[in-house]
């Protein structure tokens, strides 16, 4: 627990996307979960910000998804990128996110968001059939998972992993 991780998001044609460091905190039934304490660096072309609040991050056993999951404090609870499998190698966290994203917002609104580039980036890159398929069934299952708060949308979840990253953070202090 709390062995560091570089998470590298790419956009499909081994564009460049988000990245940013992380401790691996363990692994449960939903897979291997990743913590990124308030103040952690993220940056993708463009764009770079410190978080306000702890985030935990699970890349799940399997599916092509990567859930980010907030503690209270700023507006989104639960932030989901409907993206390849991702692949955890040795320090690195890796995955193509493919744009269709799944939010529950602080006020417990439920969304897919970024349908419109997922269709600009599938005409532009050439997303087969086969992914984009995947990715629209993925993000209906998500969109429902997570608007009944199944596991591990439920927040009781999310909680039991925050704290874990609150008390590796406190040790570290």
């Amino acid at each position: 627990m709390g062995r560091p991780v570089h998470v590298r998001m790419t956009k499909w044609g081994d564009r460049p996307h988000w990245e940013y460091r992380a401790v691996h905190l363990g692994t449960d039934e939903h897979g291997d979960w990743f913590g990124c304490p308030r103040g952690t660096h993220h940056e993708r072309p463009g764009l770079a910000f410190d978080s306000e609040v702890d985030k935990v991050v699970l890349a799940p056993r399997a599916g092509g998804w990567k859930a980010s999951l907030y503690a209270p404090g700023i507006w989104v609870d639960t932030y989901v990128d409907v993206s390849t499998p991702p692949v955890f190698d040795g320090e690195v966290l890796r995955a193509i996110d493919l744009d269709l994203d799944v939010i529950r917002a602080a006020d417990g609104s439920v969304f897919l968001d970024d349908e419109d580039e997922f269709v600009e980036h599938r005409a532009l890159f050439g997303y087969p059939d086969d992914v984009v398929r995947e990715a629209e069934a993925t993000a209906a299952w998500l969109l429902d998972a997570v608007r009944e708060r199944r596991a591990p949308f439920d927040g009781v979840t999310a909680s039991a992993w925050l704290a874990r990253l609150a008390d590796l953070a406190d040790g570290r202090r």
